[in-house]
């Protein structure tokens, strides 16, 4: 059997601390909660079943783990660009993309999401898919809410998809806030005689 091998480092966030999982080539394999290790490391052997998993410290830090400290300082936009391996199921994956596509700040519905691959009867499977998903924050399934606006079920916990909602929610604000004053200060300036 072959060997696969990780990188692994783990960060302080305002959420908890996390635990990062890239390869060689700095591809983003799993992110998850340091308190939810059980489960990063179930959802890794359950991908990866056909490779022997060989996990070591990072020898140094990764362009993930910059990309997501900027997130967490504000910069919401760092993360979008990052590169994901994701194994699980041709479904999955598809999910999976379609997750990357709600925009930080934003919200879709299980059902919502279920149409965008075109497949509006999944509805429960885009569920299953959501929940299965072993790179939290990069591939957004906090952004997945139910259809009457509540907040459902988050491998992270609750409080944590909370956490990230407001964080976006926030960040999102300013930056309509910073593009408004761009764009006054550009009309005030046109304004102005020569």
């Amino acid at each position: 059997m072959d060997t696969q091998t990780f990188q692994t480092e783990r960060f302080d966030t305002p959420t908890g601390r996390m635990l990062l999982i890239t390869d060689e080539q700095g591809l983003l394999h799993a992110l998850d909660w340091e308190d939810h290790q059980e489960r990063t490391e179930r959802l890794l052997a359950r991908y990866y079943r056909h490779v022997t998993l060989a996990l070591r410290e990072a020898r140094k830090e990764s362009t993930a783990r910059r990309a997501l400290l900027a997130y967490f300082a504000g910069r919401l936009d760092a993360i979008t660009q990052l590169q994901v391996a994701t194994s699980g199921t041709a479904f999955q994956n598809e999910v999976w993309g379609a997750l990357r596509e709600i925009p930080s700040g934003q919200t879709s519905s299980y059902g919502a999401l279920a149409k965008a691959i075109g497949r509006p009867a999944a509805v429960r499977a885009v569920g299953l898919a959501n929940g299965s998903n072993p790179i939290a924050i990069v591939v957004p399934c906090h952004r997945v809410i139910g259809a009457n606006n509540s907040l459902t079920g988050y491998a992270g916990g609750l409080e944590r998809k909370r956490w990230l909602l407001a964080h976006e929610a926030a960040g999102a604000a300013q930056q309509v806030a910073r593009r408004r004053q761009k764009s006054e200060r550009g009309h005030a300036t046109e304004a102005e005689p020569a």
